[in-house]
């Protein structure tokens, strides 16, 4: 049982990754610059915290007009919403 257990895990976390890696596949010479998205963001009313490159997407870590804090995954290329997660 533990070991399907791990298996189980093993293979969601792949899953996972891979999903993570598909939601943003843009050749890097097509990316705009990460100040670019940090502009957007501010813009609409963010408080961006961080911009990383995780998965071929940007995660941006920022507080949203909400007051919520938020991580979120941006196409590097048009900076459309990927993935949104609300932190509680």
């Amino acid at each position: 049982m533990k070991t399907f257990i791990a298996t189980a895990i093993a293979v969601l976390g792949i899953t996972a990754t891979s999903y993570a890696a598909e939601k943003c596949n843009v050749p890097a010479a097509e990316w705009q610059p990460r100040e670019a998205l940090q502009a957007k963001l501010e813009k609409e009313g963010w408080k961006v915290r961080s911009i990383k490159t995780e998965d071929g997407c940007y995660e941006a870590y920022a507080i949203n007009v909400k007051g919520q804090k938020v991580e979120a995954y941006f196409d590097p290329k048009s900076f459309a919403a990927v993935d949104v997660k609300i932190e509680d």
